[in-house]
């Protein structure tokens, strides 16, 4: 710890460029010799600037000390780029963060497939179902979906990735601790049970507008590809795109209508040599000689949740709306199923005893009475699903299609 104060004090030092970080790591090689080191020992770094030793006479450990307590409070873990869990992939871009701050479990990036899925926040029904669609192959058939968790496209991507019961990360412009967009709040929970949240900004930082560019290299540093679903002709999602190019990644689009404004960056990019992608299989079939042991066939997103939203509700349920007055009037074939033939799991019996036939019940609360983590009860309720078991209603209830009987 007193090792690790050193490096949040250098990466807080407000004014102090990235690079300059950088450079004075290589020739000191460690945050505390460079706390330590004279003024004039300072200017030997490459590209050294008067103005920037100027930040760096600022040797107060407040700051780095408020940051360390919130961490451990907030059960964050700080990474440097000098911690071996730190992803190589990061590390060789042109400015890697100094550290990151985690929540949840990363996974070893560098042996992962992790595809970036990106787009505009102000996306169409259209855009919401790709992000969805694609994502929810991608993690069924190996690969591991990171997002930057801003309204539309991104937090699309997210939820689909979530239903095929996989590993997501979520990259982020302010504080671990910052629900940005507020409406997100459970998919940052999701997240975190299953996968990471990861931020270079520290507990409490704000979702500033200049973050979110900065964010941007990241997401594009830890994958070996990004997909950009739905960019208008000046989109960040084209920035993510544009940095992914300059590290070498691999660019994906999804292509759209010709007169969706929504979509012209997107046919701009598959213009420019883009893989067009439809279908998450043509991603994992580039990447199959890379992770062998990792991918398996990809699977379809179900019909049953496939279906587009409605306009103008892009964070609404997955299903088509209905009014909940024609869901009572509707009669529907309630069937007997046996505990004892083995054909359900323990989770999907559970998730089911908690279920009534008439009164929905909310995601949340079934994971709170279950106790079962929530990837697992995401996953119980897809299949449960696809398998006619339950239907689910609006605001993400549940209902009981079946008796179970021992």
């Amino acid at each position: 710890m007193s090792g690790l104060k050193y490096w949040v004090w250098l990466s807080c030092l407000k004014g102090l460029k990235n690079q300059t970080r950088l450079a004075l790591l290589r020739h000191f090689g460690s945050p505390e010799d460079i706390y330590y080191a004279d003024e004039k020992d300072l200017f030997m770094a490459d590209g050294m600037e008067k103005e920037q030793v100027k930040f760096l006479k600022d040797r107060s450990m407040d700051a780095a000390d408020k940051i360390l307590g919130d961490c451990q409070r907030l059960n964050i873990r700080v990474m440097t780029m000098q911690d071996a869990e730190y992803p190589g992939l990061l590390r060789d871009i042109y400015d890697p963060p100094c550290l990151l701050y985690i929540k949840g479990r990363l996974p070893v990036i560098d042996e992962e497939a992790v595809i970036t899925v990106v787009g505009t926040r102000n996306c169409t029904p259209y855009g919401m179902m790709c992000a969805e669609r694609i994502s929810y192959g991608l993690t069924s058939g190996g690969a591991i979906v990171a997002s930057g968790l801003a309204r539309g496209i991104d937090t699309a991507a997210s939820r689909g990735a979530l239903m095929a019961g996989g590993v997501t990360l979520g990259l982020l412009g302010c504080g671990l601790d910052v629900i940005y967009p507020r409406e997100n709040k459970n998919l940052y929970e999701d997240i975190i049970s299953v996968g990471a949240l990861i931020s270079e900004y520290p507990p409490g930082t704000s979702p500033l507008p200049g973050n979110f560019p900065a964010r941007n290299r990241i997401m594009a540093g830890i994958s070996v590809g990004v997909v950009v679903v739905e960019a208008p002709p000046r989109s960040g999602a084209l920035i993510t795109a544009s940095q992914a190019l300059e590290q070498g990644r691999d660019i994906y689009a999804v292509p759209g209508p010709i007169n969706a404004f929504a979509s012209q960056g997107c046919n701009q990019l598959i213009r420019a040599g883009a893989g067009l992608v439809t279908d998450a299989r043509e991603i994992l079939q580039d990447y199959a000689f890379r992770f062998p042991e990792k991918f398996g066939a990809a699977k379809e997103l179900p019909t049953v949740l496939e279906e587009m939203e409605s306009p103008g509700k892009p964070d609404g349920d997955l299903r088509q709306d209905k009014s909940e007055e024609n869901d009572q009037d509707e009669v529907l074939e309630i069937r007997d199923v046996s505990i004892s033939d083995g054909n359900l799991t323990d989770d999907q019996i559970e998730l089911l005893e908690l279920m009534d036939i008439k009164n929905p019940i909310q995601t949340d609360d079934l994971i709170d009475q279950s106790g079962i983590p929530t990837r697992r009860v995401l996953s119980a309720l897809t299949i449960l699903e696809i398998d006619g078991m339950i239907r689910q209603h609006i605001g993400k209830r549940y209902t009981r299609l079946i008796n179970l009987i021992n």
